[in-house]
């Protein structure tokens, strides 16, 4: 008999401990805190970009969000426009986000990539030494700013890497009109980054495009001023693309699927809303509108 009872009580005492256990899962869930999400089978995102969106801090503020949230990892593979295109069609990207659009609608035409998404922007603008030897504060635009740069002939830093920016660069120049690095001494075709370009163009006391939000994010380290933001031909458009199963192997399709579809969602929407804010008092990056 007493051997009954100590293992109905065993079993009694099981029983609770179940029971506290699942009204613990219960009351994690019902006040709202963040879990952990399954792994899914895929979990690697190849995620090839322009070096703007990692160098001004928005990648590595919007990721660890969308990672905790779906359970997926994103390697981030940070080039100029042109580079981090070509990665996708060398196989070794399971989507795009960039910032030219000819290219990304060639990219397209070409079989490459599915849909062109174009979700935000911010504008390009000239930055260069605080006492603006060239001039070009009062410029209307862009253009006028360049031909005062190349009249004075003040040190000019460009990207020289078949960047967005430095296609935006070479239009804004005008067909035929680019400086040659190897004959005008003033220009630089650095081959470089958005970040390294900047950092050039303050050791050099020179001008340089650059998109605002990565001037922004590092302006505090620069001995550079913001001297131009106007025109039309400064706005910056950026696009989200995802690669072609069907023309390249290999792809991730759902895991690019789920990160496009996180970043053009309300949560990421208003995280981008707010990036700048705090600390410049400006957002950054703009939407579109949907």
């Amino acid at each position: 008999m007493k051997k009954v009872l100590a293992i109905l009580l065993v079993a009694v005492m099981l029983f609770s401990f179940a029971a506290c256990g699942s009204n613990k899962n219960e009351t994690t869930a019902a006040s709202g805190e963040t879990t952990a999400a399954t792994t899914p089978e895929n979990a690697v995102i190849r995620l090839s970009t322009t070096t703007s969106v990692n160098d001004s801090g928005l990648l590595p503020y919007l990721l660890p969000t969308f990672e905790k949230e779906t359970g997926y990892k994103v390697e981030v593979q940070s080039a100029g426009t042109g580079a981090a295109i070509q990665k996708a069609e060398d196989g070794n990207a399971d989507l795009i986000l960039v910032h030219a659009k000819q290219s990304e609608e060639e990219f397209i035409e070409k079989g490459f990539g599915v849909e062109r998404l174009p979700f935000m922007y911010n504008y390009f603008v000239i930055v260069g030494p605080k006492n603006d030897p060239a001039g070009i504060k009062d410029c209307k635009d862009a253009a006028s700013a360049f031909a005062k740069i190349q009249a004075s002939g003040s040190s000019f830093v460009s990207r020289g890497d078949d960047s967005g920016t430095h296609k935006a660069e070479l239009k804004i120049w005008g067909e035929g009109k680019a400086p040659d690095a190897s004959k005008d001494k003033w220009y630089v075709s650095a081959g470089k980054g958005m970040g390294d370009c900047l950092n050039m163009a303050s050791e050099m006391n020179a001008y340089c495009l650059t998109d605002k939000a990565t001037f922004l994010s590092m302006q505090k380290d620069l001995n550079l001023d913001l001297l131009l933001e106007k025109g039309e031909d400064m706005k910056n458009t950026y696009s989200l693309i995802a690669v072609n199963p069907e023309k390249v192997d290999g792809v991730n399709t759902e895991g690019a699927k789920a990160l496009i579809d996180w970043m053009l969602g309300d949560e990421a929407s208003k995280l981008i809303a707010d990036y700048g804010q705090e600390e410049y008092g400006v957002s950054l990056f703009t939407l579109l509108e949907k």
